[in-house]
């Protein structure tokens, strides 16, 4: 197994093991967010069945006051009888009938005659008979409350007129702010809940807390918002006395949507965070790579330095002894292609020189070198797409490197038997140069991984040819190396992209 395949199973196991980390700390916190939600929702409902309990003494009393005003409807019809039996009574009966009419000190009552004047009146404020425009409002006041009782004084048709006592008066405003009071109270009690309570048709908003006002306000964002709040959740009906019917409509409170959303939002400011300090330290390690790799390059230059000097005295002496012209040639050679590995070496780390050159004829002269250490079962054909040259700023040494590099992989993908075709392109700004084989083919899953450094399928391989021809194409050339087709036993193709002079 080579050092690339481990660092991807190194890389995938990581992957996993996050995931089922992200995984179990999104349940956990869904799972809280459920347990509060469930508590939430019975908090309300033991408050609505609250509301049902404490309701019920309030219908008793509205049943109450029916019973009070139907009881006072009738000593009001009494103190009317007794008013017009006065004049005709007898002393023993006037006496009876004075002390019926003086113990109403609660029932505010006007006697009113055809011409709306008042002849008599009880526990009515004298204020309000002092002008004819102020009693003749008196009148249409207690009207409007209770139909008038009739009553015949001496064949004079009169009219008795009353309102509701003072005790039951001051115990409707009880009640009455009684109700406001709990209904602001239970809106409170509802903590950081979202709570509306609106009327029987569910427009109109009697009390609510924890919503943005604006929204109350606006008829249209009001009725939208109702929707959602009866969409999140059942809306509590609360009867207050008969026919009147109430609508309390909540949603989950902002603690439970901040809790919904926090993992999220903390796994994605963590994720930021490694990502980021991925990407220093990714940065720091490239540079420490980087300074060793052109360390190493620098040190073997030198390395190879002495024993190139020593070679190239030796073939001199060989010379002067008349060793072989052909032995000599050959020795000559290899020193050159030393000196060049040596060269290579050295440009490693530095900024390269480039220089405009025929890129055909730097192929070529590859190739030359080349041709007679690989398999003569192997075809060479380089083609451009114009007669004259095409150029393009190249540093010689290096990209030669980089064409050796990629010439060897094709000989073994085609297991020493086939064809390479090159094919250079000149487009404008950019020169294109297309290297294809008739080999095995690359998956398309290792596309991008084949120019990483350690990947390899060779079982004597460093992985490290396609690396470094990545390396010299794009950050000494500023260039482009890619693969550009590849198919399963039906070979590789491989595109350059170097800048023109222009």
């Amino acid at each position: 197994m080579n050092l690339y395949t481990k660092k991807q199973r190194w890389k995938a196991g990581l992957l996993v093991f996050a995931t089922v980390i992200v995984g179990l700390s999104l349940w956990y916190s869904n799972h809280i967010v459920n347990k509060i939600r469930q508590e939430e929702r019975q908090k309300v409902q033991l408050w609505s069945e609250a509301i049902k309990e404490r309701l019920s003494l309030i219908n008793y009393t509205e049943n109450l006051f029916k019973d009070m005003r139907s009881e006072e409807r009738t000593k009001a019809k009494i103190w009317a009888q007794a008013t017009g039996r006065v004049l005709t009574a007898s002393d023993n009966e006037l006496r009876f009938l004075q002390d019926i009419l003086s113990k109403n000190t609660t029932i505010p009552v006007l006697v009113v005659d055809a011409k709306r004047q008042i002849p008599f009146y009880r526990n009515v404020d004298e204020k309000y008979l002092r002008t004819p425009k102020s009693r003749d409002s008196l009148i249409t006041a207690f009207g409007e409350m209770y139909e008038p009782i009739g009553l015949s004084i001496q064949g004079i048709e009169q009219k008795v007129y009353y309102k509701d006592s003072r005790i039951i008066s001051d115990l409707e405003t009880t009640i009455d702010n009684l109700i406001n009071s709990f209904i602001s109270e239970t809106v409170m009690n509802s903590g950081s809940v979202p709570v509306l309570v609106t009327d029987s048709a569910k427009r109109h908003v009697i009390n609510y807390s924890n919503i943005d006002s604006t929204i109350v306000q606006d008829s249209l964002l009001l009725q939208k918002k109702i929707g959602e709040m009866e969409a999140s959740n059942k809306p509590i009906e609360i009867h207050f006395g008969e026919n009147q019917t109430n609508y309390v409509f909540y949603t989950d409170s902002v603690i439970i949507t901040q809790l919904q959303y926090f993992p999220y939002i903390q796994l994605i400011i963590i994720g930021l965070f490694l990502l980021i300090s991925y990407l220093i330290f990714s940065t720091f390690r490239n540079a420490e790579q980087n300074q060793v790799w052109i360390g190493m390059a620098k040190e073997t230059a030198h390395q190879l330095g002495t024993p190139l000097s020593s070679l190239m005295a030796w073939v001199q002496l060989l010379e002067a002894r008349g060793t072989d012209k052909e032995t000599i040639t050959e020795l000559n050679k290899d020193i050159e292609r030393l000196e060049m590995i040596t060269d290579r070496f050295s440009k490693i780390g530095s900024t390269p020189e480039l220089k405009e050159t025929d890129v055909k004829e730097l192929m070529v002269q590859a190739t030359s070198y080349l041709r007679p250490r690989i398999s003569t079962k192997v075809d060479i054909e380089i083609n451009q797409n114009q007669e004259t040259g095409v150029y393009a700023m190249i540093n010689a040494p290096l990209f030669s490197w980089v064409i050796e590099n990629i010439f060897k992989n094709a000989v073994d993908a085609m297991d020493g038997k086939g064809k390479i075709t090159v094919e250079i392109y000149n487009e404008i700004q950019n020169v294109y140069i297309d290297i294809s084989d008739t080999g095995k083919g690359i998956p398309s899953v290792n596309h991008k991984t084949i120019f990483h450094p350690g990947y390899t399928t060779k079982k004597r391989g460093w992985g490290l040819g396609l690396s470094l021809a990545k390396r010299i194409i794009e950050t000494y050339h500023s260039g482009k190396i890619f693969i550009k087709r590849s198919e399963p036993n039906n070979g590789t193709t491989f595109r350059i992209v170097l800048k023109t002079k222009a």
